[in-house]
């Protein structure tokens, strides 16, 4: 959970640096503790999952550059054919 920061009008310095060093190995193990109870939560995809996605991925990528290559030369030709 995030912690609330002191907030006070009069306050330069928050409670981390005015702590020292020591404190921020604390919170920095408390925030790898944390991580790590976070990265239990997530699902990850399968081999299956993965494989279907970067087909897809890398089909798209394919088509589209395709559709752009000949777009880029029907306009290389039309101003081409303008300029000349």
């Amino acid at each position: 959970m995030a912690k609330k920061k002191n907030k006070s009008a009069g306050s330069q310095l928050t409670n981390t640096e005015t702590r020292g060093i020591g404190a921020k190995f604390k919170e920095f193990a408390e925030f790898l503790e944390q991580s790590k109870v976070e990265m239990k939560k997530v699902v990850w995809p399968t081999q299956k999952e993965t494989i279907q996605t970067c087909t897809a991925v890398l089909v798209l990528v394919v088509v589209m550059s395709i559709f752009l290559g000949v777009v880029d030369l029907g306009l290389s030709k039309f101003v081409e054919a303008i300029l000349s």
